[in-house]
C-alpha cells in the first residue's frame, strides 16, 4: 500500500523542523546573532557621536526626529512583513528564518533589562549592518546635516523598535503605557492585532506606518495565518533569543 502523500504544509513543517535542528546542532548560528548585535551597536555609537557634532538647529533636529520616527517604523515594518512570509527554510539562511518565526509561537519574552534587549535583539537585523555602513560612508561625503541626522536616527531607532516591541509584550509600567498612548512606543492593543488577525499591523516602532504597510501586505502576501504560522505547529524544541521558554 502506498503511503499517503504529504501535503505542502507538512512538507514545510518538515523543512522548518530541520532548519531549527540545524540551528541547534552547533552554536555558530547563535554566535552570528551576537556578532551582528556587536557590529550594529558599535556602529550606532560611532554614528551617534557624529550626530552630536552636526551643525543643526533645534527645529531641524525635531524635524529630523519626526521624519525618522515614521520612516523607521515603515522600514522595519517592511522587513517584518517580508520575514513573516518567508518560508525558504532549506536555504543557507533557513535556520535564521525559522528562528524568526518563533516570535509568533512564543510571544512572551523572558524579562530582561532593556539595554540587554536593545543589544540582543539587534542581532536579528542583518540588513541594518549594511545600512549603517552606508550611512557611515556618507558621513565623509557632501551630505546635508539634516539628511545625515535623519539617516543616523533611522539607524539607531531601528534597534529602539526592538525595545518597543519587547515592552509591548512584557511591560506593565505606567510610564511605558503613557508613551504607548502618545505613539512614542508601539501600543500594546495595536500590536496584538498582528497576532490575533492575519497579514496586518507589521509596524514595530510606534505603528503609525501601518496604514501604508497593511495596503502593501494585502497586495503582496496572502498572510501568515495559514502560511508560516502553520509551519512551526509540529516543532517541539525551544525558542531562540531571550524569549520566555
Amino acid at each position: 500500500m502506498n503511503e499517503k502523500a504529504i501535503t505542502p504544509t507538512q512538507r514545510k513543517q518538515e523543512e522548518f523542523n530541520e532548519a531549527m535542528a540545524r540551528y541547534h546542532r552547533t552554536g555558530r548560528y547563535a554566535w552570528v546573532y551576537v556578532w551582528v548585535s556587536f557590529l550594529n551597536v558599535a556602529m550606532q555609537v560611532v554614528l551617534l557621536v557624529i550626530a552630536m557634532s552636526l551643525d543643526i538647529s533645534i527645529f531641524s533636529f525635531i524635524l529630523a526626529l519626526f521624519i525618522a520616527y515614521f520612516v523607521t517604523d515603515f522600514i522595519n515594518g517592511l522587513v517584518h512583513m517580508y520575514m513573516d512570509n518567508n518560508d525558504n527554510y532549506t536555504s543557507i539562511w533557513g535556520p535564521f528564518i525559522a528562528s524568526f518565526h518563533l516570535h509568533h509561537k512564543t510571544q512572551k519574552y523572558k524579562t530582561s533589562n532593556v539595554f540587554f534587549i536593545y543589544f540582543n535583539e539587534s542581532g536579528s537585523k542583518f540588513w541594518l549592518v549594511a545600512y549603517l555602513v552606508v550611512v557611515g560612508l556618507l558621513c565623509f561625503g557632501n551630505v546635508s546635516p539634516l539628511l545625515l541626522m535623519i539617516l543616523i536616527m533611522i539607524g539607531i531607532l531601528s534597534s529602539v523598535a526592538e525595545v518597543s516591541h519587547y515592552l509591548c509584550h512584557n511591560s506593565t509600567s505606567k510610564i511605558v503605557s503613557i508613551l504607548q498612548k502618545y505613539r512614542l512606543l508601539l501600543p500594546m492593543c495595536h500590536h496584538h492585532v498582528h497576532h490575533e488577525q492575519d497579514n496586518v499591523s507589521y509596524a514595530f516602532l510606534n505603528g503609525t506606518s501601518d496604514i501604508l504597510l497593511d495596503k502593501i501586505a494585502a497586495k503582496l502576501y496572502k498572510g501568515y495565518g495559514n502560511g508560516t504560522d502553520k509551519h512551526f505547529e509540529t516543532y517541539e524544541g525551544i525558542g531562540t533569543f531571550n524569549r520566555k521558554k
